[in-house]
């Protein structure tokens, strides 16, 4: 298998654990009464397994010391992440893991292009063209079918 094969294949299963995480973290929302209460607790698992995998890895711990010279930019990805599982975790129960995940994917879609044709964040300019708008529109168009059926 190639490089190229796996990584879609990590991609596509990234993309399973994203609802699949959310109607977990959902399931914890009910024990613990709080979906940000939830989310702290996914969020410490998650903290203890990467640590774990650091560890494991052999990932040298000293590099950590390079987020002195990191912008502030940088630090947002943490605010976020938080940010995704809490709405995620508070969403499910009201809308459904189908509804809420279309949303997800549409304003994921739109953001891409808006990050892509202005080369935000340093990435390479990618100019809005009309096969990508036509993209938004059928992904929008998911979303009402998931939302009146």
């Amino acid at each position: 298998m190639s490089n190229t094969y796996f990584y879609l294949l990590i991609a596509l299963l990234a993309g399973a654990m994203m609802p699949t995480q959310a109607a977990t973290n959902n399931k914890m929302a009910v024990f613990v009464d709080s979906p940000v209460l939830a989310a702290f607790i996914s969020f410490f698992v998650g903290t203890i397994a990467l640590l774990a995998y650091l560890l494991l890895t052999g990932i040298p711990l000293a590099n950590i010391a390079g987020v002195r010279e990191a912008p502030a930019i940088a630090w947002a990805g943490g605010l976020l992440g938080a940010f995704f599982v809490a709405a995620s975790v508070t969403l499910v129960p009201r809308l459904g893991v189908a509804l809420t995940f279309s949303l997800i994917i549409a304003g994921q879609m739109i953001v891409t292009l808006v990050i892509d044709h202005f080369g935000l964040l340093g990435v390479e300019v990618k100019p809005v063209n009309w096969p990508r708008m036509g993209g938004i529109i059928l992904i929008t168009g998911g979303v009402v079918l998931i939302r009146r059926f």
